[in-house]
Protein backbone atom coordinates (compact mmCIF):
# COMPACT_ATOMS: atom_id res chain seq x y z
CA UNK A 1 0.00 0.00 0.00
CA UNK A 2 1.53 3.50 -0.93
CA UNK A 3 1.03 6.05 1.77
CA UNK A 4 1.32 9.84 1.18
CA UNK A 5 1.39 12.75 3.27
CA UNK A 6 0.16 16.16 2.11
CA UNK A 7 -1.25 19.30 3.83
CA UNK A 8 -4.53 19.09 1.88
CA UNK A 9 -5.90 16.34 0.13
CA UNK A 10 -8.94 16.70 -2.08
CA UNK A 11 -10.72 13.24 -2.51
CA UNK A 12 -12.86 13.01 -5.43
CA UNK A 13 -12.62 14.46 -8.56
CA UNK A 14 -15.59 16.80 -8.94
CA UNK A 15 -15.84 20.31 -10.69
CA UNK A 16 -15.44 21.77 -7.09
CA UNK A 17 -12.61 19.62 -6.77
CA UNK A 18 -11.14 20.92 -9.73
CA UNK A 19 -11.77 24.56 -8.73
CA UNK A 20 -10.48 23.51 -5.29
CA UNK A 21 -7.42 23.06 -6.81
CA UNK A 22 -6.91 26.17 -8.64
CA UNK A 23 -6.77 28.08 -5.19
CA UNK A 24 -4.17 26.43 -3.54
CA UNK A 25 -0.88 26.93 -5.36
CA UNK A 26 -0.07 29.95 -2.84
CA UNK A 27 1.57 29.19 0.45
CA UNK A 28 1.06 29.40 3.54
CA UNK A 29 3.34 29.78 6.22
CA UNK A 30 6.16 30.61 3.89
CA UNK A 31 6.00 27.13 2.13
CA UNK A 32 4.43 25.89 -0.82
CA UNK A 33 1.48 23.31 -0.01
CA UNK A 34 1.51 19.74 -0.73
CA UNK A 35 -1.93 18.67 -2.73
CA UNK A 36 -2.82 15.62 -3.53
CA UNK A 37 -6.19 15.31 -5.73
CA UNK A 38 -7.72 11.97 -6.19
CA UNK A 39 -10.77 10.59 -8.77
CA UNK A 40 -13.26 7.79 -9.01
CA UNK A 41 -12.87 8.43 -12.82
CA UNK A 42 -10.19 9.02 -15.80
CA UNK A 43 -12.10 12.81 -16.27
CA UNK A 44 -11.42 14.93 -13.92
CA UNK A 45 -14.33 17.80 -13.90
CA UNK A 46 -17.92 15.92 -12.58
CA UNK A 47 -20.96 17.13 -14.32
CA UNK A 48 -18.96 19.47 -16.61
CA UNK A 49 -17.48 16.73 -18.15
CA UNK A 50 -17.46 12.96 -16.83
CA UNK A 51 -20.84 13.16 -15.60
CA UNK A 52 -21.62 14.47 -19.30
CA UNK A 53 -23.21 17.84 -18.70
CA UNK A 54 -21.07 20.21 -21.01
CA UNK A 55 -24.15 22.49 -21.52
CA UNK A 56 -23.95 23.98 -17.58
CA UNK A 57 -26.88 25.08 -16.10
CA UNK A 58 -25.91 29.05 -15.30
CA UNK A 59 -27.75 32.68 -15.14
CA UNK A 60 -28.36 35.97 -17.20
CA UNK A 61 -25.30 37.67 -15.85
CA UNK A 62 -23.07 35.42 -16.35
CA UNK A 63 -20.81 36.28 -19.38
CA UNK A 64 -20.06 39.39 -17.15
CA UNK A 65 -20.58 39.07 -13.23
CA UNK A 66 -22.26 35.97 -10.95
CA UNK A 67 -19.19 33.59 -11.14
CA UNK A 68 -15.49 33.78 -9.92
CA UNK A 69 -12.38 34.91 -12.00
CA UNK A 70 -11.41 30.99 -13.03
CA UNK A 71 -14.61 30.17 -14.06
CA UNK A 72 -15.05 32.71 -16.44
CA UNK A 73 -11.86 32.91 -17.37
CA UNK A 74 -12.20 28.44 -18.49
CA UNK A 75 -15.26 29.54 -20.26
CA UNK A 76 -12.74 31.97 -22.55
CA UNK A 77 -10.34 29.29 -22.74
CA UNK A 78 -13.16 27.41 -24.04
CA UNK A 79 -14.06 29.26 -26.55
CA UNK A 80 -11.03 30.50 -27.76
CA UNK A 81 -10.36 26.34 -28.01
CA UNK A 82 -13.36 26.59 -31.01
CA UNK A 83 -11.97 29.53 -32.05
CA UNK A 84 -8.72 28.14 -33.20
CA UNK A 85 -9.94 24.55 -33.87
CA UNK A 86 -13.05 25.67 -35.84
CA UNK A 87 -12.31 29.23 -36.88
CA UNK A 88 -15.67 29.79 -34.73
CA UNK A 89 -16.40 33.59 -34.83
CA UNK A 90 -16.04 35.33 -31.12
CA UNK A 91 -19.21 37.15 -31.55
CA UNK A 92 -22.25 34.89 -33.03
CA UNK A 93 -24.39 37.20 -35.51
CA UNK A 94 -27.61 35.24 -35.25
CA UNK A 95 -28.29 32.05 -32.54
CA UNK A 96 -30.93 30.47 -31.16
CA UNK A 97 -30.86 32.92 -28.13
CA UNK A 98 -30.88 36.15 -29.71
CA UNK A 99 -28.27 38.51 -32.33
CA UNK A 100 -24.51 39.47 -31.36
CA UNK A 101 -23.96 36.68 -28.96
CA UNK A 102 -20.94 35.24 -27.67
CA UNK A 103 -20.12 32.14 -29.42
CA UNK A 104 -22.04 29.24 -28.13
CA UNK A 105 -20.28 25.94 -30.04
CA UNK A 106 -23.49 23.87 -30.03
CA UNK A 107 -26.00 26.94 -30.18
CA UNK A 108 -28.12 25.20 -27.69
CA UNK A 109 -31.15 27.26 -25.50
CA UNK A 110 -30.49 25.39 -22.30
CA UNK A 111 -26.79 27.26 -21.87
CA UNK A 112 -24.70 30.44 -23.21
CA UNK A 113 -21.67 27.57 -23.64
CA UNK A 114 -22.64 24.78 -24.78
CA UNK A 115 -19.90 22.40 -25.58
CA UNK A 116 -17.97 19.01 -26.32
CA UNK A 117 -16.47 17.54 -22.79
CA UNK A 118 -13.32 16.87 -24.09
CA UNK A 119 -12.49 20.56 -25.30
CA UNK A 120 -13.49 21.41 -21.66
CA UNK A 121 -10.84 18.78 -20.02
CA UNK A 122 -8.10 19.98 -22.64
CA UNK A 123 -8.22 23.46 -20.50
CA UNK A 124 -8.73 22.45 -17.10
CA UNK A 125 -4.88 23.68 -15.51
CA UNK A 126 -4.87 21.89 -12.06
CA UNK A 127 -2.19 22.32 -10.02
CA UNK A 128 -2.49 18.79 -7.78
CA UNK A 129 -0.75 15.54 -8.04
CA UNK A 130 -3.64 13.45 -9.52
CA UNK A 131 -4.78 9.82 -8.71
CA UNK A 132 -7.17 8.27 -11.03
CA UNK A 133 -9.73 5.96 -10.70
CA UNK A 134 -9.46 5.42 -6.66
CA UNK A 135 -11.96 5.47 -4.25
CA UNK A 136 -12.28 6.26 -0.76
CA UNK A 137 -12.63 2.76 1.38
CA UNK A 138 -12.33 3.90 5.13
CA UNK A 139 -10.76 6.75 7.26
CA UNK A 140 -8.99 6.59 10.36
CA UNK A 141 -10.32 9.54 12.76
CA UNK A 142 -9.63 10.60 16.58
CA UNK A 143 -11.42 13.17 18.15
CA UNK A 144 -13.02 14.68 15.75
CA UNK A 145 -10.10 14.87 13.83
CA UNK A 146 -9.54 12.92 10.51
CA UNK A 147 -6.30 11.05 10.42
CA UNK A 148 -5.67 9.26 7.14
CA UNK A 149 -8.39 8.02 4.56
CA UNK A 150 -7.50 4.93 2.31
CA UNK A 151 -8.47 4.04 -1.17
CA UNK A 152 -8.75 1.75 -3.76
CA UNK A 153 -8.51 1.66 -7.23
CA UNK A 154 -9.71 -0.44 -9.52
CA UNK A 155 -7.29 -3.43 -10.22
CA UNK A 156 -7.24 -3.35 -5.80
CA UNK A 157 -4.33 -1.39 -5.21
CA UNK A 158 -4.57 0.96 -1.76
CA UNK A 159 -3.39 4.59 -1.00
CA UNK A 160 -3.44 5.93 2.08
CA UNK A 161 -3.25 9.71 2.29
CA UNK A 162 -2.76 11.55 5.44
CA UNK A 163 -3.27 15.45 5.30
CA UNK A 164 -3.86 18.39 7.66
CA UNK A 165 -6.91 18.97 5.66
CA UNK A 166 -9.39 16.67 3.67
CA UNK A 167 -11.69 18.19 1.13
CA UNK A 168 -14.95 16.03 0.36
CA UNK A 169 -15.15 16.70 -3.84
CA UNK A 170 -16.96 13.36 -4.14
CA UNK A 171 -20.35 14.20 -5.86
CA UNK A 172 -22.14 11.79 -3.43
CA UNK A 173 -19.63 12.83 -0.43
CA UNK A 174 -18.70 9.88 0.28
CA UNK A 175 -16.09 11.05 2.88
CA UNK A 176 -18.83 11.96 5.30
CA UNK A 177 -19.78 8.46 6.69
CA UNK A 178 -16.37 7.19 6.04
CA UNK A 179 -14.77 10.01 8.55
CA UNK A 180 -18.23 9.97 11.32
CA UNK A 181 -19.23 13.59 9.73
CA UNK A 182 -22.81 14.30 10.83
CA UNK A 183 -24.94 14.27 7.97
CA UNK A 184 -28.03 13.87 6.04
CA UNK A 185 -29.98 12.74 2.67
CA UNK A 186 -33.25 12.90 1.23
CA UNK A 187 -35.79 15.39 2.42
CA UNK A 188 -35.42 16.63 5.80
CA UNK A 189 -39.03 17.09 7.44
CA UNK A 190 -40.63 20.53 8.28
CA UNK A 191 -40.74 20.90 11.36
CA UNK A 192 -36.95 20.36 10.99
CA UNK A 193 -35.97 23.03 8.62
CA UNK A 194 -39.30 25.44 8.60
CA UNK A 195 -39.38 25.45 4.93
CA UNK A 196 -43.35 25.51 3.89
CA UNK A 197 -42.50 22.95 1.34
CA UNK A 198 -41.03 20.90 3.50
CA UNK A 199 -42.47 17.39 3.59
CA UNK A 200 -44.26 16.61 7.24
CA UNK A 201 -41.77 13.72 7.89
CA UNK A 202 -38.26 13.22 7.21
CA UNK A 203 -38.16 11.16 3.56
CA UNK A 204 -33.96 10.03 3.89
CA UNK A 205 -34.79 7.95 0.50
CA UNK A 206 -36.05 10.83 -0.98
CA UNK A 207 -33.37 11.65 -3.27
CA UNK A 208 -33.46 13.08 -7.04
CA UNK A 209 -32.93 11.50 -9.54
CA UNK A 210 -29.79 10.66 -11.64
CA UNK A 211 -28.69 10.51 -15.21
CA UNK A 212 -26.58 8.63 -17.65
CA UNK A 213 -26.33 11.46 -20.02
CA UNK A 214 -24.90 10.17 -23.70
CA UNK A 215 -24.48 11.98 -27.50
CA UNK A 216 -25.81 11.75 -30.54
CA UNK A 217 -25.06 12.96 -33.79
CA UNK A 218 -27.46 13.38 -36.90
CA UNK A 219 -26.62 11.79 -39.92
CA UNK A 220 -28.55 12.70 -42.71
CA UNK A 221 -29.63 9.46 -44.43
CA UNK A 222 -28.23 6.66 -42.23
CA UNK A 223 -29.71 4.17 -39.82
CA UNK A 224 -27.78 3.88 -36.40
CA UNK A 225 -30.51 2.25 -34.60
CA UNK A 226 -28.88 0.14 -32.04
CA UNK A 227 -30.16 -3.11 -30.12
CA UNK A 228 -32.92 -2.89 -28.02
CA UNK A 229 -31.78 -2.68 -24.69
CA UNK A 230 -32.88 -4.89 -21.32
CA UNK A 231 -36.43 -3.48 -20.00
CA UNK A 232 -37.20 -1.06 -22.82
CA UNK A 233 -40.44 -2.17 -22.92
CA UNK A 234 -41.22 -1.25 -19.11
CA UNK A 235 -39.18 1.73 -19.20
CA UNK A 236 -40.89 3.29 -22.72
CA UNK A 237 -44.40 2.83 -20.72
CA UNK A 238 -43.83 3.62 -17.20
CA UNK A 239 -41.05 6.39 -17.25
CA UNK A 240 -42.06 7.42 -19.87
CA UNK A 241 -40.26 8.02 -22.94
CA UNK A 242 -41.72 11.34 -24.49
CA UNK A 243 -40.68 14.82 -25.90
CA UNK A 244 -43.82 15.98 -24.24
CA UNK A 245 -43.81 15.53 -20.94
CA UNK A 246 -46.04 16.21 -18.18
CA UNK A 247 -46.35 20.15 -16.53
CA UNK A 248 -46.95 21.27 -13.38
CA UNK A 249 -50.27 22.17 -14.74
CA UNK A 250 -51.25 18.48 -15.44
CA UNK A 251 -50.44 19.18 -18.80
CA UNK A 252 -48.42 18.27 -21.47
CA UNK A 253 -45.44 20.59 -22.76
CA UNK A 254 -44.93 19.46 -26.30
CA UNK A 255 -42.04 19.40 -28.21
CA UNK A 256 -40.51 18.83 -31.60
CA UNK A 257 -37.35 17.32 -32.84
CA UNK A 258 -36.13 19.69 -34.79
CA UNK A 259 -38.67 22.32 -35.64
CA UNK A 260 -40.83 25.04 -32.68
CA UNK A 261 -43.91 23.52 -31.52
CA UNK A 262 -47.50 24.64 -31.89
CA UNK A 263 -47.12 25.73 -28.09
CA UNK A 264 -44.45 27.60 -29.45
CA UNK A 265 -41.49 25.62 -27.31
CA UNK A 266 -37.95 25.57 -28.73
CA UNK A 267 -37.03 22.09 -30.51
CA UNK A 268 -35.83 19.46 -28.40
CA UNK A 269 -32.70 18.90 -31.01
CA UNK A 270 -31.35 22.00 -30.21
CA UNK A 271 -32.12 21.89 -26.02
CA UNK A 272 -28.44 20.64 -25.25
CA UNK A 273 -27.32 20.53 -28.86
CA UNK A 274 -23.25 20.75 -28.60
CA UNK A 275 -22.27 20.78 -32.06
CA UNK A 276 -23.78 22.91 -34.37
CA UNK A 277 -22.76 21.83 -37.74
CA UNK A 278 -23.86 25.21 -39.66
CA UNK A 279 -21.34 26.95 -37.33
CA UNK A 280 -18.37 23.87 -36.98
CA UNK A 281 -19.05 22.07 -39.84
CA UNK A 282 -20.05 18.46 -39.98
CA UNK A 283 -23.34 17.25 -38.60
CA UNK A 284 -25.28 18.23 -35.76
CA UNK A 285 -24.22 16.08 -32.17
CA UNK A 286 -26.72 16.80 -29.20
CA UNK A 287 -26.13 15.93 -25.74
CA UNK A 288 -29.40 14.07 -23.96
CA UNK A 289 -30.42 14.53 -20.65
CA UNK A 290 -33.72 14.43 -20.40
CA UNK A 291 -36.80 13.62 -18.17
CA UNK A 292 -37.22 10.75 -19.75
CA UNK A 293 -33.42 9.29 -19.10
CA UNK A 294 -33.23 10.68 -15.59
CA UNK A 295 -33.16 7.61 -13.29
CA UNK A 296 -35.41 7.70 -9.57
CA UNK A 297 -35.74 3.70 -9.34
CA UNK A 298 -33.73 3.55 -6.28
CA UNK A 299 -31.21 5.51 -3.87
CA UNK A 300 -27.54 4.97 -4.66
CA UNK A 301 -27.07 6.51 -1.25
CA UNK A 302 -26.22 4.38 1.44
CA UNK A 303 -26.99 0.92 0.15
CA UNK A 304 -25.33 -2.24 -0.15
CA UNK A 305 -22.75 -1.93 -3.15
CA UNK A 306 -24.38 -4.70 -5.11
CA UNK A 307 -27.76 -3.03 -4.80
CA UNK A 308 -26.08 0.20 -5.80
CA UNK A 309 -24.66 -1.45 -8.85
CA UNK A 310 -27.99 -2.52 -9.80
CA UNK A 311 -29.79 0.97 -10.00
CA UNK A 312 -26.60 2.00 -11.75
CA UNK A 313 -27.16 -0.82 -14.37
CA UNK A 314 -30.79 -0.30 -14.71
CA UNK A 315 -29.90 3.43 -15.11
CA UNK A 316 -27.98 2.95 -17.55
CA UNK A 317 -30.57 0.89 -19.36
CA UNK A 318 -32.75 3.16 -19.30
CA UNK A 319 -30.78 5.58 -20.99
CA UNK A 320 -30.02 3.54 -23.66
CA UNK A 321 -33.93 2.66 -23.87
CA UNK A 322 -34.64 6.71 -24.44
CA UNK A 323 -31.78 6.10 -27.50
CA UNK A 324 -33.85 2.87 -28.75
CA UNK A 325 -36.94 5.09 -28.57
CA UNK A 326 -35.89 8.00 -30.44
CA UNK A 327 -34.63 6.15 -32.97
CA UNK A 328 -37.64 3.90 -33.30
CA UNK A 329 -40.61 5.22 -32.00
CA UNK A 330 -40.65 8.82 -31.40
CA UNK A 331 -43.10 10.57 -33.57
CA UNK A 332 -41.47 12.79 -36.43
CA UNK A 333 -41.65 15.84 -37.33
CA UNK A 334 -42.04 15.22 -40.99
CA UNK A 335 -44.79 12.46 -40.10
CA UNK A 336 -43.82 8.53 -39.85
CA UNK A 337 -41.66 7.24 -35.99
CA UNK A 338 -38.27 7.30 -35.31
CA UNK A 339 -35.02 8.72 -35.95
CA UNK A 340 -32.53 6.43 -37.06
CA UNK A 341 -30.53 8.73 -38.10
CA UNK A 342 -29.49 9.71 -34.66
CA UNK A 343 -25.96 8.16 -33.64
CA UNK A 344 -24.34 7.29 -30.39
CA UNK A 345 -20.82 9.35 -29.99
CA UNK A 346 -19.13 6.45 -27.73
CA UNK A 347 -16.17 9.16 -28.17
CA UNK A 348 -17.73 12.17 -26.84
CA UNK A 349 -18.03 10.41 -23.67
CA UNK A 350 -14.67 8.66 -23.70
CA UNK A 351 -16.56 5.44 -22.93
CA UNK A 352 -17.22 1.91 -24.48
CA UNK A 353 -20.97 1.97 -24.07
CA UNK A 354 -21.67 5.61 -25.33
CA UNK A 355 -22.96 6.94 -21.91
CA UNK A 356 -21.22 8.95 -19.29
CA UNK A 357 -18.34 7.48 -17.45
CA UNK A 358 -20.44 8.35 -14.43
CA UNK A 359 -24.03 9.70 -13.70
CA UNK A 360 -24.87 12.98 -13.65
CA UNK A 361 -25.38 13.54 -9.51
CA UNK A 362 -28.30 16.21 -8.49
CA UNK A 363 -28.40 15.24 -5.01
CA UNK A 364 -25.56 14.01 -2.70
CA UNK A 365 -24.71 13.43 1.49
CA UNK A 366 -24.81 16.79 2.80
CA UNK A 367 -23.42 17.46 6.20
CA UNK A 368 -25.02 19.16 9.30
CA UNK A 369 -23.20 22.57 9.11
CA UNK A 370 -22.83 25.53 11.97
CA UNK A 371 -25.60 27.26 8.93
CA UNK A 372 -28.03 25.31 6.87
CA UNK A 373 -29.34 27.21 4.01
CA UNK A 374 -33.30 27.07 3.91
CA UNK A 375 -35.83 27.42 1.14
CA UNK A 376 -36.78 31.20 3.15
CA UNK A 377 -33.35 32.16 2.49
CA UNK A 378 -33.01 32.27 -1.16
CA UNK A 379 -36.93 32.19 -2.94
CA UNK A 380 -38.35 34.70 -4.44
CA UNK A 381 -41.31 34.55 -2.61
CA UNK A 382 -39.75 35.47 0.67
CA UNK A 383 -37.02 37.80 -0.49
CA UNK A 384 -38.19 41.23 -1.78
CA UNK A 385 -35.12 42.80 -2.67
CA UNK A 386 -32.95 42.48 -5.86
CA UNK A 387 -31.00 39.73 -3.54
CA UNK A 388 -31.71 36.97 -1.56
CA UNK A 389 -31.00 36.89 2.29
CA UNK A 390 -27.47 38.88 3.13
CA UNK A 391 -24.91 36.81 5.12
CA UNK A 392 -22.36 38.24 6.66
CA UNK A 393 -20.07 35.27 6.04
CA UNK A 394 -20.70 34.68 2.53
CA UNK A 395 -17.84 33.19 0.82
CA UNK A 396 -19.04 33.07 -2.63
CA UNK A 397 -22.61 33.18 -4.79
CA UNK A 398 -25.02 31.63 -6.96
CA UNK A 399 -27.93 32.38 -8.43
CA UNK A 400 -30.33 29.22 -10.12
CA UNK A 401 -34.09 28.37 -9.44
CA UNK A 402 -35.22 26.13 -6.89
CA UNK A 403 -35.10 23.14 -9.14
CA UNK A 404 -36.01 19.48 -7.73
CA UNK A 405 -36.32 16.49 -10.67
CA UNK A 406 -38.54 13.87 -9.63
CA UNK A 407 -37.05 11.77 -6.74
CA UNK A 408 -36.85 8.32 -5.65
CA UNK A 409 -40.15 7.49 -3.94
CA UNK A 410 -41.70 10.28 -4.90
CA UNK A 411 -41.14 10.36 -8.70
CA UNK A 412 -44.72 12.22 -10.25
CA UNK A 413 -43.28 15.30 -7.78
CA UNK A 414 -41.10 18.14 -9.12
CA UNK A 415 -40.35 21.52 -8.27
CA UNK A 416 -39.11 24.77 -9.90
CA UNK A 417 -39.42 27.75 -7.54
CA UNK A 418 -37.81 31.07 -8.67
CA UNK A 419 -35.12 32.56 -6.35
CA UNK A 420 -33.27 35.88 -5.84
CA UNK A 421 -29.47 36.01 -6.66
CA UNK A 422 -27.94 34.52 -3.59
CA UNK A 423 -24.70 33.78 -1.24
CA UNK A 424 -22.90 30.83 -0.26
CA UNK A 425 -22.29 31.42 3.63
CA UNK A 426 -19.40 29.99 5.29
CA UNK A 427 -21.32 28.29 7.63
CA UNK A 428 -22.54 26.02 5.54
CA UNK A 429 -19.01 24.69 4.66
CA UNK A 430 -18.17 24.01 8.24
CA UNK A 431 -19.28 21.02 10.11
CA UNK A 432 -20.86 20.93 13.20
CA UNK A 433 -18.04 18.10 14.70
CA UNK A 434 -15.65 16.75 12.16
CA UNK A 435 -12.21 19.57 12.44
CA UNK A 436 -10.45 19.12 8.98
CA UNK A 437 -12.82 17.73 6.86
CA UNK A 438 -14.47 20.50 4.26
CA UNK A 439 -17.48 19.92 2.13
CA UNK A 440 -16.29 20.71 -2.04
CA UNK A 441 -19.20 20.84 -3.88
CA UNK A 442 -23.00 20.04 -3.71
CA UNK A 443 -22.39 18.18 -0.14
CA UNK A 444 -22.51 21.70 1.49
CA UNK A 445 -24.97 22.38 4.07
CA UNK A 446 -28.14 22.74 2.12
CA UNK A 447 -31.47 21.04 2.41
CA UNK A 448 -33.14 19.08 0.10
CA UNK A 449 -34.82 21.53 -0.81
CA UNK A 450 -32.55 24.70 -1.21
CA UNK A 451 -29.63 21.55 -3.05
CA UNK A 452 -32.14 22.18 -6.08
CA UNK A 453 -30.36 25.42 -6.16
CA UNK A 454 -27.13 25.55 -5.03
CA UNK A 455 -25.72 21.95 -7.17
CA UNK A 456 -25.63 23.83 -10.93
CA UNK A 457 -21.67 24.13 -12.43
CA UNK A 458 -20.52 27.80 -11.63
CA UNK A 459 -21.85 27.17 -7.77
CA UNK A 460 -20.01 24.40 -7.05
CA UNK A 461 -17.27 25.77 -8.55
CA UNK A 462 -17.57 28.81 -6.42
CA UNK A 463 -18.02 26.24 -3.05
CA UNK A 464 -14.24 24.60 -4.48
CA UNK A 465 -12.54 27.56 -4.66
CA UNK A 466 -14.31 28.70 -1.16
CA UNK A 467 -13.06 25.65 0.11
CA UNK A 468 -9.47 25.27 -0.55
CA UNK A 469 -9.07 28.78 0.02
CA UNK A 470 -10.74 27.94 4.18
CA UNK A 471 -8.18 25.27 4.56
CA UNK A 472 -5.32 27.32 3.26
CA UNK A 473 -6.60 29.99 5.51
CA UNK A 474 -6.53 27.86 8.30
CA UNK A 475 -3.59 26.09 7.88
CA UNK A 476 -1.86 29.70 7.46
CA UNK A 477 -3.77 31.09 10.61
CA UNK A 478 -3.58 27.15 12.44
CA UNK A 479 -7.03 27.32 13.99
CA UNK A 480 -9.86 24.94 12.77
CA UNK A 481 -12.70 26.17 10.90
CA UNK A 482 -15.21 25.95 13.74
CA UNK A 483 -12.64 28.52 15.51
CA UNK A 484 -12.74 30.91 12.66
CA UNK A 485 -16.02 30.84 12.44
CA UNK A 486 -16.48 32.27 15.81
CA UNK A 487 -14.63 35.35 14.79
CA UNK A 488 -15.82 38.07 12.71
CA UNK A 489 -12.57 39.67 12.07
CA UNK A 490 -10.66 36.36 10.50
CA UNK A 491 -13.76 35.60 8.71
CA UNK A 492 -13.67 39.40 6.81
CA UNK A 493 -9.89 38.59 6.28
CA UNK A 494 -10.76 35.28 4.61
CA UNK A 495 -12.72 37.04 2.51
CA UNK A 496 -10.62 39.43 1.66
CA UNK A 497 -8.02 36.42 0.23
CA UNK A 498 -11.01 35.35 -1.80
CA UNK A 499 -12.32 38.62 -3.47
CA UNK A 500 -8.23 39.47 -3.89
CA UNK A 501 -8.40 35.96 -6.05
CA UNK A 502 -11.36 37.28 -8.10
CA UNK A 503 -14.54 35.55 -5.90
CA UNK A 504 -17.41 37.67 -5.40
CA UNK A 505 -19.20 37.40 -2.13
CA UNK A 506 -21.63 39.64 -3.13
CA UNK A 507 -23.82 40.75 -6.22
CA UNK A 508 -22.76 43.88 -7.67
CA UNK A 509 -23.62 43.44 -11.58
CA UNK A 510 -21.83 46.69 -12.44
CA UNK A 511 -18.43 46.50 -10.25
CA UNK A 512 -17.12 43.15 -12.21
CA UNK A 513 -13.93 41.66 -11.36
CA UNK A 514 -11.77 43.40 -13.70
CA UNK A 515 -12.94 46.94 -11.79
CA UNK A 516 -10.73 49.04 -10.03
CA UNK A 517 -13.06 48.87 -7.13
CA UNK A 518 -14.24 45.39 -7.61
CA UNK A 519 -12.21 43.95 -4.01
CA UNK A 520 -13.14 47.50 -1.89
CA UNK A 521 -16.97 46.96 -3.31
CA UNK A 522 -17.29 43.41 -1.99
CA UNK A 523 -15.58 43.68 1.04
CA UNK A 524 -17.46 46.59 2.33
CA UNK A 525 -21.33 45.00 0.77
CA UNK A 526 -20.62 42.19 2.56
CA UNK A 527 -20.74 43.69 5.94
CA UNK A 528 -24.63 44.67 5.67
CA UNK A 529 -24.67 48.08 4.23
CA UNK A 530 -27.66 48.20 1.85
CA UNK A 531 -30.89 49.63 3.75
CA UNK A 532 -33.62 47.54 3.16
CA UNK A 533 -36.52 48.88 1.06
CA UNK A 534 -34.16 51.62 -0.65
CA UNK A 535 -33.20 51.86 -4.42
CA UNK A 536 -30.33 50.33 -4.47
CA UNK A 537 -31.80 47.39 -2.36
CA UNK A 538 -34.31 46.92 -5.14
CA UNK A 539 -31.72 46.17 -7.37
CA UNK A 540 -28.29 44.48 -8.38
CA UNK A 541 -26.67 47.56 -9.43
CA UNK A 542 -24.34 49.75 -6.88
CA UNK A 543 -24.01 52.91 -9.23
CA UNK A 544 -20.49 54.03 -8.49
CA UNK A 545 -20.59 57.54 -9.38
CA UNK A 546 -23.78 58.31 -7.66
CA UNK A 547 -24.22 59.74 -4.32
CA UNK A 548 -24.74 57.32 -1.47
CA UNK A 549 -28.14 58.81 -0.54
CA UNK A 550 -30.08 57.27 1.93
CA UNK A 551 -29.36 53.36 0.52
CA UNK A 552 -26.68 52.85 2.80
CA UNK A 553 -26.39 52.36 6.46
CA UNK A 554 -23.48 55.44 7.38
CA UNK A 555 -23.35 54.62 10.44
CA UNK A 556 -22.05 50.84 10.02
CA UNK A 557 -20.00 52.21 7.42
CA UNK A 558 -18.08 54.56 10.21
CA UNK A 559 -17.89 51.85 12.54
CA UNK A 560 -15.68 49.30 9.85
CA UNK A 561 -13.51 52.56 9.10
CA UNK A 562 -12.94 52.89 13.07
CA UNK A 563 -12.81 48.92 13.24
CA UNK A 564 -10.40 49.20 10.33
CA UNK A 565 -7.83 51.84 11.85
CA UNK A 566 -7.55 50.02 15.19
CA UNK A 567 -6.92 46.59 14.16
CA UNK A 568 -4.73 48.04 11.03
CA UNK A 569 -3.06 51.05 13.13
CA UNK A 570 -1.05 52.66 10.67
CA UNK A 571 -3.92 53.48 8.56
CA UNK A 572 -6.44 56.41 9.17
CA UNK A 573 -10.10 56.75 7.39
CA UNK A 574 -11.64 59.96 8.39
CA UNK A 575 -14.99 59.14 9.05
CA UNK A 576 -16.54 63.09 9.18
CA UNK A 577 -16.27 63.03 4.93
CA UNK A 578 -18.35 59.76 5.00
CA UNK A 579 -21.91 61.60 4.39
CA UNK A 580 -25.36 60.84 2.00
CA UNK A 581 -23.12 63.62 -0.26
CA UNK A 582 -20.38 61.79 -1.04
CA UNK A 583 -20.26 58.59 -4.47
CA UNK A 584 -20.06 55.34 -3.44
CA UNK A 585 -16.18 55.95 -5.98
CA UNK A 586 -15.11 58.49 -3.35
CA UNK A 587 -15.85 55.65 -0.47
CA UNK A 588 -13.84 53.04 -2.26
CA UNK A 589 -10.96 55.43 -2.50
CA UNK A 590 -11.22 56.19 1.17
CA UNK A 591 -11.25 52.18 1.69
CA UNK A 592 -9.06 51.02 -0.58
CA UNK A 593 -5.20 50.91 0.89
CA UNK A 594 -7.11 49.87 4.07
CA UNK A 595 -8.81 46.66 2.12
CA UNK A 596 -5.15 45.83 0.65
CA UNK A 597 -3.64 45.35 3.87
CA UNK A 598 -6.32 43.36 5.36
CA UNK A 599 -5.71 40.35 2.55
Amino acid sequence: MKVIHCDIAIIGGSLGGVAATYQLPSSSNDRDLNIILTSASEWLGGQLTSQGVSAPDEHAHIETFGATKTYLQLREMIRHAYQTKYNAPAIMAESILGTNMPLNPGNGWVSRLCCDPRLILENFDISADIYHHYRPMSAVVENNQVISVKLENNAGEHLEIYAQYFLDATDTGDLLPLTQTAYVTGAESQSDTGEPQAPVTARPNETQGFTYCFAVEYCAGENHTIDKPEGYDYFRDNQPYTLSPIGRDGQPVIYKMFEYSDQGNLPFWSYRRIHDGTLLGGNDISLINWISNDYHGGNILDVPADEQASYLDEAKSLSLGFLYWLQTECLRDDGGYGYPELKLRPDVMGTSDGLSQMPYIRESRRIVPQKRIVEQDITAEFNKGARAKHFTDSVGIGWYAMDLHPCVDNPDVSMYAPTKPFQIPLGALIPHNTKNLIPACKNIGTTHLTNGAYRLHPIEWAIGEAASTLANFCISQDISPQTLYTDAWKIWRLQARLVQRGCPIFWAIDIPIDHSHFEVTQLLLVRDLLIEDSPRWHRLEIGMNQRLGDDFDLSKLKAIANELNQEIGYMTIDTLVITPDITWESVCNLFNESMKVLA
